[in-house]
């Protein structure tokens, strides 16, 4: 029974697997055909042939504009994707808000719906920068065509300008107003929102030079209460670029070669009303230099020569400029030799144990490349010769990659540029190079206004009129006035820095002046005319030769008496003096091996006696030495000076041609408050002397405040002489005192503040030894001057 219904079973699986091929070969036939049947049809659907374009709704866009932009050839079959590809092409031609391609057998229709034209361009909400600004910033243009992606685009550059000024919450939404004659204004409405500026600039990782000494050295600044005339104090991406090399510039330069600034992280605070910047630094050790060698693979090139002229000495802090400096200074020997081509390869071998650097400079012959030509673009105002003129090298001459770099820099030094670029490419032929400078320009001339109101002389004007580049020819002009009820003064002033082509200066100042002296009984009337010739004598020093005639005469004061040296003195009237003079200056600031430290000095004289009323001979000196201290936190100032009058002439000297010293030159004295003075007829007439001596040191220092507020400390110790009134008309006068002179000694403490409008000094000082006549002042505020 088993084996008969196992039969029975198989029987009627094979019935069915009959039936179930039979309808699976069935479905098989249908589904080719129905496939041959869709795929002629999708063939004819996805295949055009057109043989003629007509566009509707086109006003201002020409119809063969349109089919240039379909790109549709007449009567050549194209497929579906072909049709859509000129579809694209139209629509992306930002000229028409909608466009639709209608097949009509062997035509197609193009209907578009153009976009309107730009009848005018509004900003509203803005504030802080004004609307010519922003027209700079964006390309929409009125009566041009309206296109949203150029909007949105102007959109975004406008956000990027406020995010510049440290608003980077401020929002821009470009809306349209339609017109009739399918015109729009286009208006871009804009929330500028607060400023968010850097609240903390901190550094991790650097151990040698605090937060503080590193924040001098950083563009970026923290904010402070002068933020609304500081602007540094905002976030901006290029300027946090441009401090990173700064940064390790300033590393470089004393001997840290293997700093580098792992990463810069700005952070929201938590109101979000602030940024917090971060510096992550690597400082590395200190490296100095060791043997330093000269060796040479040119048979006319001594490497002794070469050695000689190196200032560098081992166990000097590397450097990087000195390396530069040396190789100039070699390739300048060179030059006198008349050794072409020649190149100085500096070797440098890394010495960890003890932390030096050998330099060895070999000299090499360099490819025989010459410049062809030096090409200049952009210049739009300035002469092609006042950009020449920072060349070292003229076409022709051989071709120094290191001459260029450094006339780059000459160049963007003039200030006459916005941007500056120079770059050599191959010229027509491979041993030739042509040099390429792209230059921007940018304004030169300023003009300022202020007024003023002392109690001598009352309200007044003052009017400054400066060009830097005047013609384009890369003279400085300059013009001021100043104009008050008892006191004017004019001049004038004119600057040629490269006389006949040379590196040859030539300066002129001409003014007149009628002044009412502040520590005197009288009015001065003074008028001068001083031109002048200055050239470098090396890399540090250099020479003044000036000519100089002038007309002055001491007038009394009506209201005001006078002591008797002073009476005869005016009795004296006008006198003309004509001098040429003499300046030698050396600054090693120029040059020297230490970044934080430099020696400025300077000697002159000035003979009186070629023509005019007046003879003599008055000369000064003065050096003036500074360096940085405890990791450059502590500034030290050394400053000494002296001056002589010798007299040769005949007639008296007056007060005006001898020294009266202000606190400029001693401080805790009132202007002419030491030296000679004359208490006849019960008055106190300072007198000025003939010789001069003072010296001045100070220490500068953080006060360990706020470093935004900006304020610095210091002390200072101060002691001087003004004596001798030898060929003065002293026999007019019975009650002569200090001609003998003494020295005066003053300590002091110091308010130095860095604010918005400039470096402001605040003196606050006592005389510990003086004599009963001098004029004392506890208190003074200064302009700050650098050093």
């Amino acid at each position: 029974m088993g084996l008969g219904t196992f039969a029975g079973i198989s029987c009627v699986s094979r019935k069915s697997g009959a039936n179930i091929l039979l309808r699976i070969f069935s479905i098989m036939l249908v589904a080719a055909a129905l496939s041959g049947w869709l795929s002629v049809g999708l063939a004819q659907a996805q295949s055009y042939q057109f043989n003629r374009i007509e566009v509707e709704g086109n006003q201002r866009i020409q119809t063969g504009t349109i089919a240039t932009y379909a790109g549709i050839e007449r009567g050549r079959t194209i497929s579906a994707g072909e049709l859509n590809d000129a579809y694209q092409r139209i629509l992306n031609s930002g000229l028409f808000e909608s466009v639709d391609l209608i097949p009509q057998g062997a035509t197609l229709l193009v209907r578009v719906v153009e976009n309107p034209s730009i009848n005018r361009i509004n900003f509203e909400g803005n504030r802080r920068i004004k609307d010519e600004a922003l027209e700079e910033f964006i390309e929409s243009e009125p009566r041009r065509v309206f296109s949203p992606a150029q909007a949105e685009a102007d959109a975004n550059t406008i956000a990027q300008a406020y995010a510049q000024q440290g608003r980077v919450a401020a929002t821009v939404t470009p809306r349209i107003i339609r017109r009739s004659d399918n015109r729009v204004d286009l208006v871009f409405e804009i929330s500028e929102g607060d400023t968010i500026e850097i609240e903390r600039v901190s550094f991790v990782g650097n151990r040698v030079y605090s937060d503080r000494r590193l924040r001098r050295v950083l563009e970026t600044k923290q904010a402070n209460f002068l933020r609304a005339f500081i602007r540094a104090d905002t976030l901006v991406e290029e300027r946090i670029q441009f401090d990173r090399q700064v940064l390790r510039d300033f590393y470089l330069s004393r001997g840290y070669v293997d700093f580098r600034t792992i990463s810069t992280n700005v952070e929201l605070t938590r109101e979000r009303d602030a940024f917090f910047l971060v510096v992550n630094v690597e400082e590395g050790q200190q490296f100095k230099f060791g043997q330093i060698r000269t060796s040479s693979q040119l048979s006319e090139a001594n490497a002794q020569d070469f050695q000689n002229v190196l200032q560098i000495k081992p166990g000097v802090v590397y450097s990087p400029t000195l390396v530069e400096n040396s190789i100039t200074r070699m390739e300048r020997l060179a030059i006198e030799q008349g050794i072409d081509f020649l190149r100085v390869e500096p070797r440098i071998t890394r010495n960890d144990r003890d932390l030096t650097l050998d330099v060895e400079f070999v000299l090499t012959r360099g490819p025989r490349i010459f410049v062809e030509r030096i090409d200049i673009e952009g210049n739009t105002t300035t002469l092609d010769r006042i950009v020449r003129q920072q060349f070292r090298i003229v076409e022709g001459d051989p071709f120094n990659p290191r001459e260029v770099r450094q006339s780059a820099e000459r160049i963007r030094a003039l200030g006459f540029f916005e941007n500056a670029e120079v770059n050599a490419r191959e010229g027509s032929t491979a041993d030739q190079v042509v040099i390429d400078v792209n230059v921007d320009e940018q304004p030169t001339g300023s003009l300022s206004l202020g007024g003023s109101y002392s109690v001598n002389d009352g309200f007044g004007v003052a009017i400054g009129l400066s060009e830097s580049n005047f013609l384009g020819r890369g003279q400085r002009l300059s013009f001021t006035a100043s104009t008050a009820e008892d006191s004017e003064q004019y001049s004038i002033g004119f600057s040629e820095p490269y006389l006949l082509g040379r590196d040859l200066q030539f300066d002129l100042d001409l003014g007149v002046a009628e002044t009412d002296s502040s520590y005197a009984t009288y009015n001065t009337d003074r008028g001068y005319f001083t031109p002048s010739l200055s050239f470098p004598l090396s890399e540090n020093s250099s020479i003044q030769v000036r000519y100089g005639y002038a007309f002055s005469e001491m007038v009394g004061r009506e209201d005001v008496t006078t002591g008797n040296v002073i009476a005869s003195e005016i009795g004296f009237g006008k006198r003309n003096t004509s001098t040429v003079g003499l300046t030698y200056t050396y600054d090693s600031r120029l040059t020297g091996l230490n970044p934080n430290a430099g020696v400025l000095f300077e000697i002159g004289a000035d003979y009186a006696g070629l023509g005019g009323d007046n003879e003599f001979i008055r000369s000064r000196v003065r050096t003036i030495a500074q360096t940085m201290v405890l990791n450059e936190e502590v500034t030290l100032r050394a400053t000494v000076e002296a001056g002589a009058l010798s007299w040769k002439g005949s007639n008296f000297s007056r007060t005006l041609d001898r020294f009266l010293l202000n606190p400029d030159f001693i401080r805790g004295f009132e202007p002419g408050g030491i030296g000679p003075r004359d208490q006849s007829n019960g008055e106190d007439d300072a007198i000025g002397g003939n010789y001069y001596a003072v010296a001045r040191f100070e220490a500068e220092f953080p006060l360990g405040v706020p470093e935004e507020i900006g304020l610095r400390g210091g002390v200072f110790y101060d002691v001087g002489n003004l004596w001798d009134l030898s060929d003065a008309n002293t026999a007019a006068s019975g009650n002569i005192v200090g001609a003998n002179g003494s020295l005066r000694h003053v300590i002091g403490f110091s308010l130095l503040w860095d604010t918005g409008f400039g470096p402001l000094r605040l003196n606050f000082s006592e005389a510990i030894k003086s004599e009963s006549f001098d004029k004392e002042q506890s208190f003074d505020l200064t302009i700050q001057a650098r050093f």
